[in-house]
């Protein structure tokens, strides 16, 4: 019998604690009543002080166990996902254990300390910054919030169970593929036990043997199964049995190696094109259920058309996990961690924190790489020696890396893992491996852009056009290096930091999406190297006032089609292709329409061909360079001003109508984008004449179970043409009913023409109505349903 009893509604919180809230006789009647997950404090959107929410807190929680618990010599224990940052766990007024971390899980026994009928659970949280443990000890660009963040639950045990089941598959490649189990019991045992291979509810083979010690390892020989990929992730369970225990792990059959001309899946070389992922969210912080987690990793592969995603930089929710493993994600994950190494108890902090991830993880087939050393760290040969045989200890199946941000750094790992942030928008794109790394290890750049030009959903045109430009680039120099085995853009969200980073508002704007999940133009060039949907986002609105000197300069549109039929005033003007030259590696250059004039100089100005063509070379020149285009492009102006006969006063009226069209009608601009010969992407770009307020939610159902639930409501300021309009600072006000709340703010701000919030269930089944008003663009109400299990 195992048996998991979730811990996760009705605690009792407050921002203080002494030693008597420990005490079962303490009367917390003046404390919150909170949920887990939890964040020990709120925070504003921008604009706040990180030590608000470094204190010690208290959380209680009252509990009743079953009588079964207390037959048989049962075991009882507690399990806590994460809790950050120090945690003390106190139960009907006595001290169980203590963790020190906050990414990491715990568990701790409490068979001797529980009472047949009612318990007094008790846990004290330093949200502080302490010296003694990472990512601390200096300065760190992310926030580390506080609370008990991710889930809690009681789990009784037979006095001898399975206490972990560790699968591999060694053979996947073969015809007839190996599952082995390190099977892991609690005590030396002896008897039987039997293994299951289930898909779904079927089981494809079964075996018993008997055994005697502590571990074990199982093995079993099986053919006709599928392998784990990142275009059909398919699962398998493993049930593992034990007298009355049972133990399930899922897992997928695959081989995953980082070689030094690239990364292989299962025999298959691909480039991995990928986002480093922050776990946090505005308002709370970290403490987001499994619904967001999971959300974000459907974000990266469906939305955002992602291979691959580092975790930086600590392991995140096991949800996360997952959810990359249902979809085909995969995954560096990596020890808690930022540039600073600490001694003493710091260090050993930071191996156990090593062992823990592997333990949690290292049957999930998403991961495929372990950071074992600090973040842009420093060497210390003599600590990640044992950060690095840690993990291989507990994992033997799986590379490891440590990412640092200098070349020709001490390599104790497999694979030479990468910041690369050469890329300022000049030549060097990134830095050849060998500088780097060398011609032998693997390589993997784990971090690129970034800091280097941070961007905002709000900023000017130009600036969020080199903002994705800039990501092109880098992954167009990321394809076109058979050593490189991916880049994984830093990041895939912008998000809360301290004083010491970002733009001075508690923001790093270094995401491709906004704090919110809303895409910025820079996610387009990640979306638009997949074909699995089409992709097509324009990097202009093709307002000249916009640009110094109505200038425009070169377009582009980041699409996965195979070419564009361009249209101005509804004329055909032009058949755009991908552009190679500038991009010759990537699977889907963007493309850059620059003929906007077609025939028009003929057929509209009366203009001979030879004339017409001198000239039009000239205006296309000027549109992308403007007066300091290149010299023969003057040349063809005079040209065309012998060869026609043309009058100064002709010319000028030309050169004003096509080039910049300042002083002129707006026009307007249709691309259509097509694949296989057929349509699927148009755009339709002119002046602004009304607005209107897109309003979609992440699931139109929310289900409460072992915690609540939250769902993802976008709001865009769009255009007559669906375009988003990126300058639109509308007031939003959100009133939320029935049976489900707001998680934040109920009136702000839209920020570069979007914004999002969640809202939550409240512990009750029904429909919760959701109505958002929007300054000038009318009110819209959505219904959700609501299941309370």
């Amino acid at each position: 019998m195992r048996k998991f009893i979730d811990l996760n509604f009705n605690w009792k919180f407050t921002e203080s604690f002494t030693e008597e809230m420990t005490k079962p006789s303490f009367d917390d009647s003046s404390f919150e009543k909170v949920d887990i997950p939890h964040t020990v404090k709120e925070l504003p959107y921008n604009y706040f002080d990180e030590k608000s929410y470094q204190f010690i807190s208290c959380y209680r929680k009252q509990f009743k166990l079953p009588s079964e618990a207390f037959q048989n010599d049962r075991r009882i224990f507690i399990n806590f996902a994460g809790a950050a940052n120090y945690a003390r766990v106190f139960l009907n007024g006595k001290f169980v254990g203590e963790h020190k971390d906050g990414y990491t899980p715990f568990r701790l026994e409490i068979t001797g300390f529980c009472n047949k009928s009612n318990n007094t659970l008790a846990v004290m949280i330093d949200s502080t910054e302490r010296s003694d443990m990472p990512p601390f000890g200096n300065m760190v660009d992310y926030l580390c919030y506080g609370g008990i963040y991710r889930e809690v639950s009681l789990e009784i045990t037979e006095k001898t169970y399975i206490e972990d089941v560790f699968v591999k598959t060694p053979e996947a490649l073969n015809p007839e593929k190996t599952v082995e189990a390190d099977i892991t019991f609690s005590d030396s045992a002896k008897g039987s036990y039997t293994v299951e291979l289930l898909d779904g509810e079927k089981c494809l083979k079964k075996r018993t043997a008997e055994f005697e010690g502590k571990v074990i390892r199982a093995r079993m020989k099986v053919t006709g199964v599928e392998l784990w990929d990142i275009d059909s992730p398919k699962l398998y369970t493993l049930r593992i049995s034990f007298g009355s225990d049972v133990f399930e792990r899922r897992f997928g059959f695959r081989e995953a190696k980082f070689t030094r001309t690239g990364f292989m899946l299962n025999g298959r070389k691909i480039k991995l094109v990928g986002l480093n992922r922050h776990q946090s969210y505005p308002y709370v912080g970290n403490a987001m259920p499994a619904s967001a987690q999971k959300a974000d990793a459907d974000l990266l592969k469906y939305r955002l058309g992602c291979n691959f995603v580092r975790t930086a930089h600590y392991p995140d929710s096991v949800h996360f996990i997952d959810r990359c493993d249902e979809i085909g994600l995969l995954v560096f994950t990596e020890m808690p961690s930022w540039q600073y190494l600490g001694e003493g108890e710091w260090r050993d902090v930071c191996l156990e924190n090593v062992k823990a991830m592997v333990k949690r993880d290292r049957s999930h087939p998403c991961i495929v790489l372990w950071g074992v050393r600090v973040n842009e760290g420093g060497d210390c040969d003599e600590f990640y020696a044992k950060t690095n045989a840690a993990a291989h200890a507990l994992d033997p199946t799986r590379q490891t890396g440590g990412v640092r941000n200098f070349p020709r750094s001490h390599l104790l790992e497999d694979v030479y893992t990468f910041n690369d942030f050469s890329h300022s928008g000049s030549f060097i794109k990134l830095l050849p491996s060998f500088i780097v790394c060398g011609i032998t290890p693997p390589y993997l750049v784990t971090e690129h852009n970034g800091h280097m030009y941070p961007t905002k959903s709000f900023d000017r045109e130009e600036i969020r056009r080199e903002h994705a430009v800039r990501h092109a680039r880098v992954q167009n120099a990321a394809f076109g290096s058979k050593r490189i085995s991916g880049a994984t853009g830093w990041c895939m969200a912008d998000y809360n930091t301290h004083k010491d980073f970002g733009s001075g508002d508690r923001i790093c704007y270094h995401g491709v999406t906004d704090m919110f999940r809303v895409p910025k133009l820079a996610a387009s060039v990640y979306a638009s190297q997949q074909d699995a949907f089409p992709v097509m986002e324009s990097s202009s609105a093709m307002d000249v006032g916009e640009y110094p000197g109505a200038i425009i300069g070169k377009t582009y549109i980041f699409t996965n089609c195979d070419y564009i039929e361009v249209f101005k005033n509804g004329k055909h003007t032009s058949t755009a292709y991908p552009d190679y030259k500038s991009f010759p590696n990537l699977p889907h250059p963007p493309v850059s329409p620059a003929d906007y004039i077609g025939d028009s100089l003929e057929t509209e100005d009366g203009l001979d061909p030879v004339t017409a063509s001198a000239l039009k070379k000239a205006l296309i020149a000027a549109t992308t360079y403007g007066y300091i285009m290149p010299p023969q492009h003057y040349a063809e102006i005079v040209y065309a001003y012998l060869h026609g006969r043309m009058k100064f006063s002709q010319i000028y009226n030309i050169v004003t109508k096509y080039f910049a069209n300042w002083g002129n009608e707006q026009v307007t601009y249709r691309y259509d984008g097509y694949k296989d010969g057929k349509l699927v992407k148009s755009i339709t770009r002119t002046a602004v004449n009304s607005l209107s307020l897109s309003v979609k939610a992440d699931s139109m159902t929310l289900t409460e179970d072992t915690t609540y639930d939250v769902t993802r409501v976008e709001l865009r300021a769009v255009d007559q043409n669906g375009n988003q309009v990126p300058f639109a600072n509308n007031a939003v006000s959100v009133k939320v009913g029935g049976a489900a709340k707001l998680i934040g703010p109920d009136t702000f701000a839209l920020i570069g023409g979007d914004r999002a919030f969640w809202i939550r269930t409240i512990g009750k089944s029904g429909t919760a109505t959701v109505t958002v008003s929007a300054q000038g663009m009318g009110e819209q109400v959505l219904n959700f349903d609501v299941v309370k299990k």
